[in-house]
């Protein structure tokens, strides 16, 4: 009886030129986040005494994580999109499509940093377990919703001068499907 190798003979190369000093954010507050979650299983599950605060901290954290991430993802082209209706139309709609794709992105995060600068100016609350104003979560949401509509922006503007996309050439960016 053989087994074949847990790992393959030929190990793939990791590929980290796409990072830039804004992706080492989301790396931070994830690991705030793994530490406020363990010290919260830790005084509840071994201590038997939790505390109150890890909770609602780590509810924000989450929500850092999850904004933060967002503009990772609109920098990188790497939201999620329906793809296969693309692949049967011609080139040229293709680039209209992607177009109009880009002009509703930098619209809609646009409008949503708007919405979110005036939750956040209308907020005065504090925080439930800590002595903090809850406006500073929604400030921290606008900040990432203004950085996708500026990285929207960039990406529209890449995608008028380069004439190419994901969506545009699918074949061309196989290799990189995060990348433009």
């Amino acid at each position: 009886m053989t087994t074949e190798p847990a790992l393959p003979a030929e190990e793939e190369e990791i590929d980290l030129s796409d990072l830039q000093w804004d992706d080492g954010i989301v790396l931070v507050v994830f690991w705030a986040l793994a530490g406020v979650v363990f010290l919260q299983f830790f005084t509840r599950y071994v201590l038997n005494n939790s505390l109150g605060w890890t909770e609602e901290i780590a509810r924000f954290l989450l929500i850092a994580v999850t904004f933060i991430g967002a503009v990772m993802a609109v920098r990188k082209s790497s939201h999620i999109a329906v793809e296969i209706l693309y692949r049967w139309m011609p080139r040229g709609l293709r680039r209209v499509l992607q177009t109009i794709v880009d002009l509703t992105a930098v619209a809609f995060y646009g409008f949503l940093t708007w919405c979110t600068v005036q939750l956040a100016g209308r907020t005065f609350q504090m925080m439930v377990s800590i002595d903090v104003p809850k406006a500073y979560v929604y400030w921290g949401v606008a900040v990432c919703f203004a950085a996708m509509t500026l990285y929207a922006v960039l990406v529209a503007i890449r995608h008028l001068v380069t004439g190419t996309s994901r969506l545009i050439d699918p074949e061309r960016h196989t290799a990189t499907p995060s990348m433009d």
